[in-house]
């Protein structure tokens, strides 16, 4: 057997947990591929079935189903089946951001001068990068709520808002079901978006 150093090994020097090991990864891979095939295959077959519909429904009617986005809601007669399209932006934040910062920091420095640290974390928390290097867009997003009418913290807010790029999309489409029209949906779980 081959060793992490590409050497072979002759099979009676390995050890059996080893070889047993060895065996249920391959196994196990196999199936996944297999798997993994099987669901980019399905993927493209929603997505087409998808776009077949709305292909006809623009024929038949001159209009065409989903939102301006992509994103539709298609459910069966009974209403207990549904197919959901969604399509996400992706985004980044651009190098205004580090202005923004710095506009926010200046105010914090002014208002909290007499503050509690724990009020800066706060705010200072929108700024922080995961360990992937992305901002936490939650965070961002929730102090462009915030209306304060102070003029850099204004300034500050239009340039996170003009640092905002959509640097493309992902279209997603899930699947759930119910037992009858009045109950509530329960998702039918197939990870599409990693396939």
């Amino acid at each position: 057997m081959r060793d992490t150093r590409g050497a072979l090994v002759p099979i009676n020097l390995v050890r059996p947990i080893d070889k047993l090991t060895d065996e249920t990864v391959r196994r196990m891979i196999g199936f996944a591929r297999d798997l993994s095939a099987q669901i980019a295959r399905f993927r493209g077959h929603c997505y087409d079935d998808i776009g077949s519909l709305q292909a006809l429904i623009a024929q038949e009617y001159g209009a065409r189903v989903g939102g301006p986005k992509g994103n539709v809601q298609l459910t069966t007669y009974d209403g207990t089946l549904r197919v959901s399209q969604q399509v996400a932006d992706l985004i980044e934040f651009g190098p205004e951001l580090q202005s923004a910062k710095v506009l926010v920091d200046a105010c914090l420095s002014e208002w909290s001068a007499e503050a509690r640290d724990e009020i800066r974390a706060i705010v200072a928390r929108a700024f922080n990068v995961d360990r992937e290097g992305r901002i936490n867009r939650a965070e961002l997003f929730m102090l462009l709520r915030v209306e304060i009418e102070d003029a850099r913290w204004k300034r500050a807010m239009d340039a996170i808002r003009d640092s905002i790029r959509v640097i493309g999309s992902k279209t997603y489409v899930r699947f759930y079901e119910r037992a009858s029209a009045d109950d509530r949906w329960s998702a039918i779980s197939i990870d599409l978006a990693t396939a």
